[in-house]
């Protein structure tokens, strides 16, 4: 378990479009930091992302998760995982590969397991595929690398949710920023990203 010294979570926005907070000025936001006390507009206005934005727009139930991301971390995914105590399996990343035929496609999978390109080539239809170079993935998605959203993205591509996301009531993956992850329902990461659903991790090893 993680210690409250490790700041798991900074503060959490939680979005339901049925019901009303008349004490905030955008009454389909519930908004609170640390449990005490509503965000300002100024500390809402820094948490917003294309992956929020899009998230609300779609009227979706989420929340967002924010921990202290530390630069020095290896692993982006997993150190979500360890500050805000959850396993590494209902966490997600979000990974761009190149299909042979050039097409660049999306993978979201556990952030312990090993993207199978084989089996993601597969899924959409190709014969190979490999990751994507740094920059085409920043150019295409509009995001950072490490904080690199399914949601959102600048350019919409081809995308498979690995099946185990199936297996958990939500999932966590990144809100398009280091140190901030959303938390929503298998189903609506499905739909809002257009992913089939296939078995393309390997237990990282």
């Amino acid at each position: 378990l993680v210690s409250l010294t490790q700041a798991i979570v900074v503060y959490r926005i939680s979005y339901r479009p049925d019901r009303v907070d008349s004490g905030h000025s955008d009454s389909r936001q519930r908004s609170t930091l640390d449990g005490r006390r509503p965000l300002t507009p100024g500390e809402y206005e820094t948490t917003m992302t294309p992956a929020i934005t899009a998230a609300r727009r779609s009227g979706i139930d989420y929340q967002i998760h924010d921990y202290e991301h530390d630069p020095a971390s290896q692993s982006y995914g997993l150190e979500a995982a360890e500050k805000l105590g959850l396993p590494s399996a209902q966490v997600f990343k979000t990974l761009v590969a190149t299909l042979d035929t050039g097409e660049l496609v999306v993978a979201i999978l556990p952030v312990a397991a090993r993207l199978n390109m084989k089996r993601l080539a597969r899924a959409l239809g190709g014969k190979k595929a490999a990751m994507a170079e740094a920059g085409k993935v920043e150019r295409s998605s509009g995001y950072v690398l490490g904080g690199v959203s399914p949601l959102g993205q600048k350019k919409p591509l081809r995308t498979v949710l690995d099946e185990s996301a199936n297996g958990w009531p939500t999932v966590f993956v990144s809100a398009g920023r280091r140190g901030l992850e959303i938390e929503l329902a298998p189903a609506d990461l499905q739909a809002m990203t257009g992913a089939i659903l296939a078995d393309v991790a390997d237990p990282d090893q």
